[in-house]
């Protein structure tokens, strides 16, 4: 997967929690979001710049990051998501993100895990999103059959 469609299918899974998403997938948009902090933090800095007010003979400096609070705000859900995608391809749960809680050790246990390769063929969070076959859900393209009992519309 190239950067482009990262972040395409990053975005285009909002707040889709379910199913894996592959390393390229993941580390592709990190580097997004990384890059677009840095940027827009600069950009902030160079319109907004650094805010000196004076009041009663105290000074006081205020940098205002609004383009890179907004750009937060946007990718807050879609970097969540696609991080917990990423710890079901390694087949864990989703909870274990909250291993970043735990200073220094926490986010160094999870990069550990995110870079490292995921499940081969299915697993309990769904098919291979690199295409590999195996387990019990059939070929990489099938889902797991739905566990709502049919009714029948008479």
């Amino acid at each position: 997967m190239d950067f482009m469609t990262s972040i395409k299918t990053c975005f285009s899974k909002y707040v889709t929690f379910s199913g894996r998403a592959q390393r390229s997938e993941f580390w592709w948009f990190m580097l997004f979001a990384f890059a677009g902090q840095i940027i827009l933090s600069i950009v902030d800095s160079t319109l907004f710049g650094t805010v000196t007010t004076v009041e009663g003979g105290f000074e006081a400096q205020t940098d205002t990051p609004i383009l890179s609070g907004l750009f937060s705000l946007g990718i807050f859900l879609p970097a969540l998501a696609v991080a917990v995608r990423r710890l079901h391809d390694t087949d864990r749960s989703g909870w274990w993100y909250l291993l970043c809680l735990i200073p220094l050790v926490g986010i160094i246990i999870l990069i550990v895990w995110w870079a490292g390769q995921g499940t081969n063929g299915a697993n309990r969070f769904g098919a291979d999103p690199l295409g590999g076959s195996g387990g019990g859900m059939g070929g990489g393209d099938d889902y797991a059959p739905s566990t709502i009992p049919s009714v029948s519309n008479d």
